[in-house]
């Protein structure tokens, strides 16, 4: 088994920024309504204007949200360009969200696999080649009992699974996990 490539910190970064359910609610407001203000939004969603302030700045930080300043407004919509990782993630999430209620949710606990750095390392390495837990430790050199809990939480989440003490890598069928698992492969 080889080791894994250097990790970029974007994944799992955006992936963090993902993992919070009034980030995702944020979002989908501006998946069905885009270019809100911060009041705007924190008035729709019954938010603290702090919170609602705060969401959408780290979703924009992490690339998935634009901002357009006219003076002293400030406006959010959805980052339609190309290049990098956040704006490939914008499409299925707003396919996501416009399939149903339970958005959130689904996108929440998708988001969740890829919000520590040795997941996506042990991801990349089982995408290579399956293995054992002592193989996939000898790869990433990560401790057994870390790597476990890691293994776990990548397998319920549709992304690993395991078979006679074998792991592998697997995509999940919903849009926005094919993509992560992509992201997650690079």
């Amino acid at each position: 088994m080889t080791t894994a490539p250097p990790l970029k910190p974007t994944l799992w970064r955006t992936c963090r920024v993902l993992a919070n359910r009034t980030r995702l609610q944020v979002f989908g407001l501006l998946v069905d309504q885009p270019a809100q203000s911060v009041s705007a939004v924190a008035w729709q969603l019954q938010l603290p204007l702090p919170v609602a302030s705060q969401s959408l700045r780290a979703l924009e930080a992490r690339g998935l949200l634009t901002v357009h300043r006219v003076g002293r407004r400030v406006r959010y919509g959805l980052n339609t360009t190309t290049g990098g990782a956040a704006p490939e993630l914008v499409p299925p999430l707003r396919a996501a969200f416009r399939s149903g209620p339970l958005a959130v949710n689904s996108i929440f606990r998708l988001a969740t696999a890829f919000t520590h750095p040795r997941r996506v390392e042990i991801y990349r390495v089982l995408k290579v080649q399956a293995g054992t837990v002592g193989q996939v430790r000898a790869a990433t050199r990560i401790s057994v009992p870390a790597l476990l809990r890691h293994l776990e939480k990548l397998k319920a989440r549709g992304f690993v699974a395991r078979r006679r003490g074998v792991y592998s890598a697997t995509t999940p069928r919903a849009g926005f996990g094919r993509v992560l698992a992509r992201l997650a492969a690079q």
